[in-house]
């Protein structure tokens, strides 16, 4: 037992001594970190993490508080992306469909792509128009999924950004409020009872400051005065578990009377057949570019579906955690699939290791369809000259910035990075300023 002591405190303090070495040390990529970044007013109070490495080499560029957890933000995206791509096969499953001479039986798969405005093409939603079969809804629901994940800000719920998560997504969850001459339009329509609350205000008289309000816990909007014009809104709607919004949703869009709609509680096991929509990638590349949260929280209840057989956010992310990310070298604490949740906690070397794994099983010309580069989505500001050299997400909260990805030096060295900071006070530019002129040293130097 003394040895077995022994031989671990030995592996802690050689451990240390290279963390020291490369955080301490005075080798160039050492002193560029320590006068770009560390030393910068924004970022010397806050919590900072950096880890650099060379797969080809296996070797260690640099680590400052590597091992260390950081709150990700949107780079827990990363992960996500991971398991869409390895479990989602190429194209995305819609819906089950069990039909007969008569109705059709649909169970959703989680598929955000349903008549969302990105994806204008829709042949399944063309084939509903064209029959007039009944629809059926499954009552019977194995599923467990919460409108909302774990630690999000409940207090966000009007925003774009916080659409609920459910099996049957329509619309992207959200209705799309345009003002047009003196009229307000909605798709879906909502401008009508049961939905508005005050369909009656005259718009014209209130000119073009108002905004639309719902209540938290049901699909009643209002219009209500703003000191900010109105230029078109997004607004999440309750989507409920039962699933009678979204198909009352798809049964105005249809021309339907959602109240002829079935409810069954039982079906075949085997469904007739799974509807596929469009390519995975063409999903996760605009989830990527513009950190589509909605996307990456039913991509990874997709995954669940798919390697469960039923939605349960918790229970994948333990799976996965347990079996593709058993050997991580930080157990991250792992909550949602957007990064919404400051209850997520990665090491800088946790999102290394899974871009690495990422290069290996996929390839990197997959990845660089999947992941913005300079000039283009969130970095649309950011690293112009390396277009084409760097392939990296983003993560933003408050006091939070995140970057991870991959970047190829000038003598074509690929290299795997995660920084990651955590309770700065300043301006979250200038932290991702100061991020920005650190890569492209170690882009150009080396």
């Amino acid at each position: 037992m003394k040895a077995l002591h022994l031989l671990i405190l030995s592996f802690l303090f050689v451990s240390c001594s290279v963390q020291k070495k490369l955080t301490t040390s005075s080798t160039p990529i050492a002193d560029s970190a320590r006068t770009i970044v560390l030393a910068n007013k924004t970022l010397q109070t806050a919590h900072v993490g950096i880890y650099i490495y060379e797969p080809a080499t296996g070797k260690t560029w640099y680590d400052y508080q590597g091992d260390h957890y950081f709150v990700p933000a949107s780079n827990t995206k990363i992960p996500t992306c991971y398991a869409a791509m390895k479990y989602l096969g190429d194209s995305l499953a819609q819906f089950k469909v069990w039909e007969n001479e008569n109705e059709i039986i649909l169970q959703g798969c989680g598929d955000p792509t349903f008549l969302h405005k990105d994806f204008p093409d829709q042949p399944f939603f063309n084939y509903l128009k064209q029959t007039q079969k009944k629809l059926v809804y499954p009552v019977i629901n194995r599923n467990n999924i919460s409108s909302w994940g774990s630690g999000w800000s409940w207090d966000d719920y009007q925003e774009y950004y916080l659409a609920e998560r459910n099996e049957m997504p329509i619309y992207g969850n959200v209705i799309r409020f345009e003002k047009k001459a003196s009229s307000l339009t909605s798709v879906p329509d909502v401008m009508k009872a049961p939905f508005m609350e005050s369909p009656e205000m005259q718009l014209s008289g209130k000119g073009d400051k108002f905004t639309i309000d719902r209540k938290m816990d049901e699909n009643k909007f209002t219009i209500s005065a703003s000191y900010a014009t109105f230029r078109g809104q997004e607004v999440p709607f309750k989507t409920f578990s039962s699933g009678v919004v979204p198909l009352q949703f798809l049964c105005d869009t249809l021309g339907r009377n959602s109240k002829d709609v079935i409810w069954y509680g039982k079906m075949n096991e085997t469904p007739t057949r799974i509807i596929h929509s469009v390519p995975t990638d063409s999903l996760l590349k605009p989830m990527m570019h513009r950190s589509d949260n909605f996307y990456a929280e039913q991509s990874l209840l997709m995954v669940s579906n798919q390697l469960l057989g039923y939605m349960d956010d918790g229970n994948i992310i333990d799976t996965i955690l347990k079996t593709d990310f058993k050997d991580l070298p930080q157990k991250p604490r792992w909550a949602d699939g957007s990064g919404l949740s400051r209850y997520n906690l990665f090491s800088p070397r946790d999102f290394v290791a899974i871009l690495g794994k990422m290069k290996d099983e996929f390839g990197m010309e997959r990845i660089k369809n999947v992941f913005q580069t300079g000039g283009e989505g969130t970095i649309s500001s950011y690293y112009k000259t390396e277009a084409g050299f760097i392939y990296a997400k983003t993560g933003t909260l408050s006091g939070v910035v995140a970057f991870s990805g991959f970047l190829y030096t000038k003598q074509d060295k690929l290299l795997v990075f995660s920084t990651l900071v955590n309770n700065h006070t300043g301006s979250a530019t200038e932290v991702r300023r100061a991020m920005e002129k650190f890569l492209q040293w170690v882009r150009n130097e080396n």
